[in-house]
């Protein structure tokens, strides 16, 4: 529930690919947006679309808030993924997580 009562709509969506820092390209099987948002919901909308993805897929997930973006690499390995990459955008960090 968002702070005025409202429901923000879920925004997981299916997408394309990304480049990493070192070149390589990554298919995406899902890319979140939690611009916006404040811990914790970026925590559980990542761990949500990571147990919904298979083995070797990989989450974009847009983040705005530094403590979210702090707080997503360490949480991978109790989510069975591994961080890729966290790259910051103009106005976002994306984070890249891929499921074991």
């Amino acid at each position: 529930m968002g702070l005025f009562g409202g429901k923000k709509k879920e925004a997981a969506v299916e997408t394309g690919t990304a480049t990493l820092s070192d070149g390589t390209v990554v298919t995406l099987a899902r890319s979140i947006d939690c611009l916006g948002d404040s811990c914790p919901r970026p925590q559980l909308m990542t761990k949500k679309a990571v147990g919904q993805i298979g083995s070797g897929e990989v989450v974009e997930v847009l983040v705005d808030n530094p403590s979210s973006v702090e707080a997503l690499p360490p949480m991978c390995d109790e989510m069975g993924a591994v961080h890729l990459e966290t790259i910051q955008a103009p106005r976002c960090w994306k984070v890249y997580i891929r499921k074991d």
